[in-house]
């Protein structure tokens, strides 16, 4: 993908923040030259979009967890032009089976923080994110997630060097919901992190830049 350091947005997942990509934006910057997307300040895919974008170099990659892989398919519907890599954690293909209120959304929202899979050095962490994000940010990306609107046109939109990964542990984007996802966009590639829930750059960081970095040089 690239012959030079490559501007790389990373987008967190919902009730995360910067820290949840650390370990890849320490370890990536010889390949990369990182920034952090903001998706605090909007409660809509459309508008955390536009906003990462109007933020954004004129030509980068994207890698998202979750909230944040819809919103990078988001970027490349808006800006196809401008994307140059893309890749989703724990993204689902379509809205079949989610939830419907604010509160069972919020309960799967929240099930990587009480998962009895996590270490508690992974555990502790995730929810200090989710303290400094704030219950009035965590509202408005849920409402984010539960207005969203139909994939299927950022998926189409898909044109760029693509990595869709997954824990097999996640219970909230399943193995099967990724590798939907990953049929739908010509050549992605697809991978599943053993022993790995939603939160894959956290859970098992030294694969997740492994992936990021063969995706980067590809």
């Amino acid at each position: 993908m690239i012959d030079t350091v490559l501007p790389l947005v990373f987008l967190p997942a919902m009730g995360c923040d910067g820290q949840l990509w650390a370990r890849q934006i320490l370890d990536l910057g010889d390949v990369s030259r990182s920034e952090l997307g903001d998706l605090t300040l909007d409660d809509t895919l459309e508008a955390m979009a536009a906003r990462v974008l109007a933020d954004a170099p004129p030509r980068f990659a994207v890698a998202g967890v979750s909230l944040g892989g819809y919103v990078a398919m988001e970027m490349v519907r808006q800006a196809p032009h401008r994307v140059m890599g893309l890749a989703l954690f724990g993204t689902r293909a379509s809205l079949t089976a989610r939830p419907r209120t604010v509160k069972e959304q919020g309960l799967l929202a929240t099930a990587p923080h009480a998962d009895p899979m996590l270490t508690p050095i992974i555990s502790g962490p995730v929810q200090a994110m989710a303290e400094r994000v704030g219950a009035e940010v965590f509202a408005r990306q849920q409402q984010a997630l539960l207005a969203r609107p139909d994939v299927a046109p950022a998926i189409a939109a898909v044109r760029v060097p693509t990595l869709v990964a997954v824990g097999d542990r996640d219970r909230i984007c399943l193995p099967a919901d990724a590798q939907a996802l990953a049929d739908k966009i010509p050549d992605a590639r697809f991978h599943v992190l053993k022993s790995c829930g939603h939160l894959a750059p956290m859970e098992r960081p030294g694969e997740t830049t492994a992936l990021l970095r063969d995706w980067l040089l590809q």
